[in-house]
């Protein structure tokens, strides 16, 4: 790790600081599944996009989940050093990627940890026995069961993971040979800790569909797994999907950026949001925001490319953004970008006007929970 990454990350320590962050997540990606909704509903989504979206931000809120039973008793002395939770502060406000990755091992070896732990009834017999027979508080049995707990959310599996490799669901048969998938897959990206979401609608020409064909099926998922990088643009991975693959056709392609979350309590970011949640003054549990884009790139048509001497193939010609050139900029057909956050910071914004932000919809969350659109 570099000292700049070293920099970026914060350690919470102190327990009531770890359970607040936990306690705010469960609360945005409830409101994440909520705001999808409402796009499906806008007719900006469809049916299987949002139920896609909604399964990776319901997996999201398991990671969290689980996450929090680790840490549940971070700053207790409970007789066994365990870490503490390791999170982004200057870029992401999520935790950093390696705790994803410490997750995943952690997986792998849920059952045999699990085998050897006394089961919850047990350890809750001794926790009373020793509140009520030695009158002490029982830390370390309190601890023995937020690990279990933590193995057993682990052992449920639906969580999202640094890589969720790619899936193809069928959309309809358009020909004799020729068929409609929506591939999807996500990543917790290294490069800024955050989770990202790829949707992509291929057309397949190949005689075997795609998700039974042993050959292509696999290079197809490894491809696309090597290209997860937010860092490159959605051009660049949709014609190196397309010229990889002869008889496969991206139509279109979509990513998600799940965050970042800026919170005055638990991040440094600079901008306008922070000087709006400094100002806003928010209680415990709704000084926060959090930035949702979606980045979409569409094909506008088809070119034939000659491919050995009487043979050609089809290679998509994509839309760029035509707008100010920013198109060459931004490697996407459009981007559009939302804020999610509740009523208070939203009054605050609505007051201070900062520049850049009127092209930004806002997704306002009601004292009662109810997402609103702005």
């Amino acid at each position: 790790m570099t000292e700049t990454q070293t920099a970026d990350h914060k350690a919470l320590r102190d327990t009531y600081a770890s359970r607040r962050y936990f306690k705010k997540f469960e609360k945005i990606t409830g409101h994440l599944t909520q705001v999808a909704a409402a796009q499906a509903a806008e007719g900006r989504l469809g049916g299987t996009e949002v139920k896609v979206l909604t399964r990776y931000l319901v997996q999201l809120s398991f990671t969290f989940k689980a996450l929090a039973m680790k840490y549940l008793l971070v700053g207790r002395e409970t007789g066994r050093f365990f870490g503490s939770l390791q999170m982004d502060e200057v870029e992401s406000g999520f935790p950093v990627f390696n705790e994803l990755l410490v997750m995943a091992n952690d997986a792998q070896q849920a059952d045999s940890h699990l085998r050897n732990m006394p089961d919850d009834a047990a350890l809750k017999d001794q926790m009373l026995r020793k509140i009520i027979g030695e009158r002490e508080i029982p830390t370390k049995l309190q601890f023995a069961l937020s690990q279990r707990l933590y193995y057993e959310e682990l052992m449920r599996g639906e969580l999202f993971w640094a890589q969720n490799h790619p899936e193809a669901l069928w959309l309809e048969t358009m020909g004799e040979r020729r068929r409609r998938y929506l591939v999807h897959w996500a990543v917790y990206d290294s490069q800024i800790n955050l989770p990202t979401l790829y949707l992509m609608e291929v057309e397949d020409s190949g005689r075997t569909a795609l998700p039974k064909d042993e050959r292509r099926w696999p290079e197809a998922q490894a491809h696309l797994m090597g290209q997860s990088l937010g860092g490159l643009k959605l051009v660049t991975i949709a014609k190196g999907f397309d010229e990889s693959f002869d008889d496969l056709h991206p139509k279109r392609l979509k990513r998600y950026h799940v965050g970042p979350m800026y919170s005055s309590a638990f991040t440094r970011q600079k901008g306008p949001i922070r000087d709006v949640l400094e100002t806003a003054r928010a209680p415990a549990g709704e000084d926060w925001t959090l930035a949702w884009t979606v980045e979409d790139l569409e094909s506008e048509s088809v070119r034939e490319e000659r491919a050995g001497w009487f043979s050609t193939v089809e290679r998509e010609v994509f839309a760029l953004d035509p707008f100010s050139g920013r198109g060459v900029d931004t490697g996407a057909t459009r981007t559009e970008r939302s804020i999610i956050m509740p009523q208070r910071p939203f009054q605050v914004l609505e007051e201070l006007n900062p520049p850049g932000f009127g092209a930004v919809t806002k997704y306002v969350v009601s004292p009662q929970g109810r997402v609103l659109r702005y």
